[in-house]
């Protein structure tokens, strides 16, 4: 490599995220022994993206964000035997090290596989991070099998992680999917990914029990906040809940006559810890990539916008933010 800085865009303290980001030049980043140095060739965008930069204080360095990334490998480090150079790769990143709006982004390869061959760097961009949150909820947390039956209820179904994970349950599980959406148009995005049955989730607690009057067994919740006394009436008796929000002041007391198992997902947990199954995470990446190729998992991106900048990233947070996205936004060079 002929040069020792690249671009980024760095998120700065403001009041508003479509104020806080801005062009920059910093170094390269130094690789670790396991580390493959990634050049960035799209990104998505996801609201763990906004949750970070909301912390950054007045005064402090500017912060790299993104996670959900697709790009091609330049360089490894000395203890990589799992990707070479040239590969084209996908990945989520780590909420420990610097993000994945810049040119370059360096990654331990245990959280990095190759990406599908059939997708675009901008189609395949847009599933890592969803797809490791939703794989983790449903094989790890409800630990659904081939043989699992009953019935998952999957809140915001047309979002990012529910458009991948309702697409995995019905490939390689056995339950009933049932989605949450209000209007016209999530709602048949959410039938397009998968769902067997789409309720309005503005009358959760009714429609949910017209489909399903005993209640269901395992319920995926990103927006926990004011669902709980829902939540204790439409899940059965020992059912599991996971959640991947973190509201404050929750309370979860209403779950426990029915026994109901409360899980959370984190999908930095492992890369944060470097716990000793880390590899996982780019198995199931790997695994994914074989579905998408063979044409049972397609992408979930439904806008691209080719600016790979600070206003580009702008625009594409301010997108998030607003919360009437239906699957994924995606920011290509």
């Amino acid at each position: 490599m002929t040069t020792s800085t690249m671009a980024a865009i760095g998120a700065f303290a403001a009041d508003s995220i479509g104020d806080s980001l801005r062009d920059i030049t910093v170094d390269i980043p130094d690789l670790r022994p396991r580390d493959v140095l990634v050049r960035v060739m799209a990104v998505s965008v996801n609201p763990a993206d906004w949750k970070v930069q909301a912390g950054i204080t007045p005064g402090s360095e500017p912060v790299i964000l993104g996670y959900d990334a697709a790009g091609v490998v330049e360089a490894v480090g000395p203890g990589v035997s799992t990707l070479s150079v040239g590969d084209e790769v996908w990945y989520a990143g780590d909420l420990n090290r610097p993000g994945s709006y810049a040119q370059f982004q360096a990654v331990d390869e245990r959280i990095v596989s190759r990406k599908p061959s059939s997708l675009s760097f901008a189609e395949a961009a847009a599933l890592p991070l969803t797809t490791i949150t939703a794989w983790e909820s449903l094989f790890d947390r409800f630990e659904l099998t081939r043989e699992s039956a009953g019935d998952l209820l999957v809140l915001g179904a047309a979002g990012g992680v529910g458009s991948i994970m309702m697409q995995l349950a019905k490939a390689l599980t056995g339950v009933r999917v049932i989605g949450t959406a209000s209007r016209d148009e999530s709602r048949a995005w959410a039938q397009s990914m998968g769902a067997d049955v789409v309720v309005n989730h503005r009358h959760l607690r009714e429609e949910t029990l017209k489909v399903a009057p005993g209640g269901v067994d395992f319920l995926f919740s990103p927006y926990s906040a004011g669902n709980i006394d829902d939540y204790a009436v439409i899940v059965k008796p020992f059912g599991h809940i996971t959640a991947i929000d973190e509201p404050e002041g929750l309370d979860l007391v209403a779950l426990k006559t029915k026994s109901i198992a409360w899980h959370w997902e984190l999908m930095f947990t492992r890369s944060m810890f470097e716990t000793p199954d880390m590899i996982e995470q780019q198995r199931l990446l790997a695994a994914t990539a074989d579905l998408v190729d063979n044409g049972t998992l397609r992408t979930t991106v439904t806008k691209t916008i080719e600016d790979f900048s600070a206003a580009g990233l702008r625009q594409a947070n301010r997108e998030v933010k607003a919360g009437r996205m239906t699957g994924k936004i995606v920011v290509t060079r």
